[in-house]
């Protein structure tokens, strides 16, 4: 399986497969994120449940398996190292507003779900869905660009050994 995660990429670029996968499955899951946020509006209220959920949880994966290393490996503890400042500074936005939004996210599922303490939940449900969305909308776009800049801009691209 590594062999594969670190095989040349598919997009063209300078990305290794795993990081042209995630790209594409990021692109997908905001697809079906957006499939969800359809279904509401279509007053199709338990599929929309349903399609959000199944989603965050593929979301969660992804942002555990494919996401917390190289955020760890390439910026954390290089922090303004040898890399492009634009480098550091974009992925660590990326990362906080994907923090965040995994997070609400989890907090508006769970609250769908009945599971929050009568004490965490929220009547108005429409405002807390759109943002929740609206922050994974943002984090999409800035992982997009941070592809950019890791694997088309960035002269020296990060690589696993």
């Amino acid at each position: 399986m590594s062999d594969l995660l670190h095989a040349d990429g598919f997009l063209g670029t300078n990305g290794n497969w795993a990081a042209d996968f995630t790209l594409i499955m990021m692109l997908l899951i905001l697809g079906l994120f957006t499939l969800g946020a359809w279904l509401a509006r279509q007053d199709k209220i338990e599929a929309h449940k349903w399609v959000q959920t199944a989603t965050a949880v593929v979301n969660l994966i992804f942002v555990l398996w494919m996401m917390l290393l190289p955020f760890r490996d390439f910026v954390a503890t290089d922090f303004l190292g040898s890399r492009l400042p634009i480098f550091y500074w974009v992925t660590t936005l990326h990362a906080t507003a994907g923090f965040i939004a995994l997070f609400f996210g989890w907090y508006v599922i769970l609250r769908g779900h009945g599971l929050m303490p009568q004490r965490l939940r929220f009547q108005n449900y429409k405002p807390y869905m759109r943002a929740a969305y609206g922050l994974y909308f943002l984090a999409t776009v800035l992982g997009v660009i941070v592809y950019i800049i890791w694997f088309v801009i960035e002269p020296n691209p990060p690589v696993f050994s």
